[in-house]
């Protein structure tokens, strides 16, 4: 028995992986095929890309979105979570890595469940709320430049339906925020991380999965 999250070894993080983890054959042809590629680091773990995807069943979503696709593993995730009929956004502004993408999201079945769209997120999600998306959303997961997250949440928390789900990644980023910050990112994901603490609009969890996933769900 523990009272805190139980520190993840090599041995007990492979077991985990060994004992739960239930990945589709382009999921980890995906991951294999990210690891040699810069930026490697930023894909999210297969432990995450589950647990998502239990979320996103959970909540019966039809309709999701993404900032910050990289190489598509988190949108694959989401993606194989949906039924036939669902969509997801997903909003990126790297034509090279979201490239890396596009085969295995056709292999897996469910590229027509996505619609890619390489602009600047902000202008993306602002224009999906002029056309009137606005609460029309189940799942959002945020993913991308650190400095605009709290532009982001705004964004999404104005897409998704009461009792949606905002998940935002790297929330712990790698231990930074638990002191001083010496860079911008880390003190973006602190002031989120703050503001969140404090608003009422809505329920709040921060996993300690990953990197660290905040779970907000819109009241």
């Amino acid at each position: 028995m523990s009272n805190r999250t139980l520190p993840l070894d090599d041995a007990i993080y492979h077991y985990l992986l060994a004992a739960s983890l239930r990945e589709h054959p382009e999921q980890t042809a995906l991951r294999k095929a990210t690891r040699a590629l810069p930026g490697a680091h930023m894909q999210i773990s297969p432990e995450q890309g589950q647990f998502m995807q239990l979320l996103v069943k959970l909540l019966g979503a039809r309709r999701t979105l993404e900032i910050g696709v990289f190489t598509g593993y988190s949108a694959l995730s989401v993606a194989l979570a949906l039924p036939p009929y669902g969509h997801l956004l997903a909003c990126d502004v790297n034509a090279d890595t979201t490239s890396v993408a596009l085969p295995h999201w056709q292999r897996a079945g469910v590229a027509e469940r996505i619609e890619l769209v390489l602009a600047p997120a902000l202008e993306t999600l602002d224009a999906r709320l002029t056309a009137g998306q606005g609460g029309t959303y189940d799942f959002a997961f945020i993913d991308a430049d650190k400095t605009s997250y709290e532009a982001y949440f705004e964004r999404c928390l104005a897409l998704v339906r009461p009792g949606g789900l905002i998940a935002i990644d790297n929330v712990l980023w790698n231990g930074r925020v638990a002191h001083p910050a010496a860079d911008a990112d880390t003190a973006a994901i602190q002031r989120l991380n703050a503001r969140l603490l404090g608003d009422e609009r809505v329920d709040l969890s921060m996993v300690p999965i990953g990197d660290g996933l905040t779970l907000a769900r819109k009241r």
